[in-house]
């Protein structure tokens, strides 16, 4: 039976405590974490854990309670538990290399992420957005969307990691039908919703207030969401934000597009952080992943909650189930 690959992370924050708890489960297909040897075992030295590691090799069967598959990857430097190095950004980015590597060739069902920090990569030297834009370069797509989810609510962006000037400029025809076309299909094939019925976020206050504060959901947002109600597909017009989330608006909603990072996800993880995870749409292989960050002051202290990890590991395993 084919594996899920999971990618440890940052090994100076939490990632590899929180992989860590993945012992505690049995799962239905082998779960591989790709970390140095050594880092997890001394972690969990640390974290007083009785876990047997043991290599993967081809194995067809899911580890019993208390083992964890993983596969070693060397670091560049020795790791002190919440001290960033940057001499061990290329031992990041060669986990991702390999999961995605995996995905591709049919040698795993797809990968969770535990988080990275992206201002160590850049500081050695090496240009890094973050997961999602790395794993849509390797798979050689246009286009990928980012969607975060709880057990209620989905989240979609037009955009992601840009700074908040740049956006407007980056909201484009071409852009919100790609985005809008890997959204309605991922929902239809990888969540087997039919007919799903999303919101979309103006990107100004008010949705413009018809164009007193702004001209974009005039101009370029409602034009191409009127496309889409064309064809049938049970989508809303540009809506203010500040009132789009409320109960009554979603309680139909498959999924809502939010047209910028800090629009949509404060809302989705006031609601559920550290239960919400992140699906990478739009990719020819499954790729889930948590939804916090590295919380270096946290690493090694027995203190870091991997729930997110375990949801995020569900839904990937739920997706290859499908």
């Amino acid at each position: 039976m084919l594996p899920l690959y999971i990618t440890s992370g940052e090994p100076a924050g939490i990632g590899p405590d929180i992989c860590l708890s993945l012992a505690n489960r049995q799962f239905e297909r082998p779960i591989v974490v790709l970390i140095d040897g050594d880092l997890i075992k001394q972690r969990a030295q640390q974290l007083k854990l009785n876990v047997e590691l043991v290599e993967y090799v081809d194995q067809t069967e899911a580890a019993p309670i208390g083992q964890l598959y993983i596969e070693s990857i060397p670091l560049n430097s020795t790791v002190v538990a919440g001290q960033l190095n940057a001499d061990n950004a290329a031992y990041v980015l060669e986990q991702l290399r390999r999961s995605a590597d995996y995905a591709m060739s049919g040698k795993s069902v797809g990968v969770a992420t535990a988080p990275v920090q992206k201002s160590i990569i850049n500081e050695a030297g090496i240009h890094f957005s973050g997961h999602t834009e790395y794993y849509q370069e390797f798979a050689g797509v246009p286009r990928v969307v980012m969607m975060l989810a709880t057990k209620t609510l989905r989240v979609a962006l037009a955009t992601t990691h840009l700074a908040l000037r740049d956006v407007p400029d980056a909201i484009t025809p071409e852009r919100l039908h790609q985005v809008i076309d890997i959204l309605i299909h991922d929902l239809k094939s990888k969540f087997k919703i039919e007919h799903p019925h999303i919101l979309v976020c103006g990107l100004n206050p008010h949705a413009g207030e018809g164009g007193y504060l702004g001209m974009e959901e005039i101009e370029v947002i409602n034009p191409v969401l009127e496309s889409y109600r064309a064809q049938g597909i049970n989508m809303s017009l540009s809506l203010p934000a500040d009132t789009l989330f409320t109960p009554e608006n979603l309680k139909d909603a498959d999924a809502v597009l939010a047209m910028y990072h800090d629009q949509g996800l404060p809302v989705l993880k006031s609601q559920g952080f550290g239960e919400a995870i992140n699906i990478t749409l739009g990719l020819p292989f499954i790729r889930t992943s948590v939804d916090h960050g590295t919380a270096l002051s946290l690493a090694g202290t027995g203190l870091a909650k991997s729930s997110s990890l375990h949801v995020a590991v569900d839904l990937a395993l739920d997706l290859a189930r499908q």
